[in-house]
């Protein structure tokens, strides 16, 4: 099972979009304030939030089209899951699909990551088109998850 979303970002490339996912300066600035880590192929990028976090090891980069990462530490529903944002260019617009794939269920903690994902997707397409993401600690809150 997979988590799937699409967002069209104006004002932006493809490079624009690349950057803020494999960057810690882009990361930070739409995901999570406490970002560190190594984004080049091979590292392992840590991403922390309130709760918690995730460690995601960088697997795939195809500068302006490809970013994909696996899991490697968090929530044992995301260890050995993959991230995968596949961007183009179309008309006026950067596509972003994204994928969170390879769930082995789908309980109630996928459907409230599918939510933070969208918000977070969200904040990614006000980063590019406004300077000024919304990342946690600033994102959106929809609910406390024990």
């Amino acid at each position: 099972m997979d988590i799937l979303h699409r967002i069209g970002i104006e004002k932006s490339s493809p490079e624009k979009v690349y950057e803020a996912l494999t960057t810690l300066d882009g990361l930070s600035a739409w995901w999570t304030e406490k970002t560190v880590g190594d984004t080049e192929l091979g590292g392992v990028i840590a991403f922390r939030f309130i709760p918690g976090g995730f460690d995601m090891k960088v697997t795939e980069l195809d500068p302006g089209r490809l970013v994909r990462w696996e899991v490697v530490d968090g929530p044992p529903e995301w260890i050995g899951t993959t991230i995968r944002w596949d961007i183009d260019q179309r008309a006026d617009h950067t596509i972003v699909l994204f994928k969170h794939e390879d769930w082995r269920e789908a309980g109630e903690f996928m459907h409230h990551c599918s939510t933070k994902w969208a918000s977070y997707l969200m904040s990614l397409k006000q980063l590019l088109e406004t300077g000024e993401g919304a990342p946690a600690p600033r994102d959106v809150m929809i609910s406390d998850w024990h």
